[in-house]
């Protein structure tokens, strides 16, 4: 969600000083200021220029960065009030490293990146008396250390998830309790399985909000259909071998195979069978489709590329690819060796029907009539996710799964990463479902270890 940083009335634009990741996270941050001015300090093109090569998203939003400055000082250089970013947008300018007060050179002993750029922020600070400034960083624990200095510092909010929004994503079901009789009869024997809004709440509800009535007789869950207006009944359904053990995975089973929603995201802790419901309902559905992909970002420790890893390209993937065919293990079990259904597992494997491949390896690929699942989410940038949604064509179904709470990438957070985006940016539309999948399924064990561990 993009944030106002600076508002009107408060005198002088303010300074802002970025940090290195701002720009990671986003190469276009640079115009998301309004008229505030800008600093670069030196180190941290210094620290762009390590992340410049590769194909990741750093590497992208590294480069980016850099031909929009070349761009900006096109036959000029950076003077003491910086170069016009552009129209109702401030100035940009990147000064050199400067040393700590006197009185705070004790405080940091290490010279590392981190404390030059600190340290720059706050002789920016120091030469303009007169003007807010402040440090923006994604680096919780710089910010810590600005704060500690003296030092005012802000995270960069754009992009940025709201708190109660993340909540609310974990509430996605409306429990409606007492709900009369003859409602859940109609949901369960009707004709049509269906009930009008009107009989169940007095405002319209967002499109597939998802329901679950209480009533004398059980429990029955439902969808709202926008355009039938109508509420449906979500029925327990099964898809090769694989059937709901819980109401969640009952809705998520059903978003999954709704081929009227070709958006779907599935978030929630370890072990609640995201990813394997999801696999579930494409093997199900393989008829309708061209090529189902089961991909996933790769995170590699140190921000290298998987190039660097030793051995051959199928030798570098399998630490990506393993915890996918664990999923896809689980499938082939429900049915016996030699069935028609673990054949057919085979068979789509051998051709490339379906295909469990690290997101780096299907980069630039089309997607037309493709299911598409993209497991650990998390660890994709809002920007990777538009990327990979934008290239979508006519007949492709796409499920992103992923625990906003277990990040592995260093410049994400719970609020930041692509998923939690997807999330915020999508709700309410009809062609979108979100799940949340609250309760594990994958044993007793796991469960007891996620809830006490």
């Amino acid at each position: 969600m993009a944030k106002n940083y600076y508002k009107k009335g408060s005198g002088k634009p303010k300074i802002f000083v970025l940090d290195t990741n701002v720009i990671l996270h986003d190469h276009q941050a640079i115009r998301h200021f309004k008229d505030n001015d800008l600093v670069i300090p030196i180190a941290v093109v210094e620290e762009l220029d390590k992340f410049k090569k590769g194909n990741d998203t750093l590497a992208y939003n590294a480069r980016g960065f850099m031909r929009e400055i070349n761009a900006l000082t096109d036959r000029r250089e950076f003077g003491p009030e910086g170069i016009p970013l552009g129209e109702g947008l401030g100035t940009i300018r990147i000064v050199p490293n400067h040393p700590f007060p006197e009185e705070l050179r004790d405080m940091f002993a290490d010279d590392i990146q981190d404390h030059r750029i600190l340290a720059t922020a706050m002789w920016v600070r120091a030469s303009n008396p007169d003007r807010f400034t402040a440090l923006v960083s994604m680096d919780i624990n710089l910010r810590l250390k600005a704060k500690a200095a003296g030092m005012p510092a802000q995270d960069y909010l754009t992009d940025k998830v709201e708190e109660n929004v993340i909540i609310d994503s974990q509430k996605e079901v409306v429990t409606v309790d007492d709900v009369r009789d003859e409602i859940v009869q109609t949901l369960t024997y009707g004709q049509d399985n269906s009930v009008s809004w009107e009989a169940v709440t007095e405002r319209e509800p967002r499109p597939n909000t998802l329901f679950r009535f209480k009533g004398s007789d059980g429990t029955v869950c439902a969808r709202y259909d926008s355009l039938k207006k109508v509420i449906r009944l979500v029925r327990t359904r099964e898809a090769y071998g694989i059937k709901p053990r819980n109401e969640e995975q009952k809705f998520a089973l059903d978003a999954c195979l709704n081929p009227k929603i070709p958006l779907v995201s599935l978030t929630g802790g370890a072990g609640t069978g995201k990813t394997l419901i999801a696999l579930a309902a494409a093997l199900e559905q393989e008829k309708d489709f061209d090529q189902i992909i089961l991909t996933r970002p790769t995170v590699v420790l140190g921000g290298q590329d998987i190039g660097f890893l030793p051995g051959d390209q199928k030798s570098k993937m399998s630490p990506y690819v393993q915890p996918l065919m664990d999923n896809l293990d689980v499938i082939r079990r429900c049915f016996r060796p030699g069935s028609k259904q673990a054949i057919k597992i085979d068979e789509m494997l051998r051709s490339e029907k379906l295909l469990i491949s690290p997101l780096a390896y299907i980069r630039g690929r089309s997607l037309g009539k493709v299911f598409m699942i993209v497991d650990e989410a998390q660890n994709l940038t809002p920007h990777e996710v538009k990327t990979i949604i934008t290239r979508a064509g006519e007949g492709t179904k796409m499920v992103f799964t992923g625990d906003i709470f277990q990040i592995d990438q260093p410049y994400l957070d719970q609020w930041s990463n692509g998923l939690s985006h997807l999330g915020e940016k999508m709700s309410g539309q009809r062609l979108f479902q979100h799940v949340f999948l609250r309760k594990g399924e994958r044993s007793e064990l796991s469960d007891l270890a996620a809830n006490l561990l």
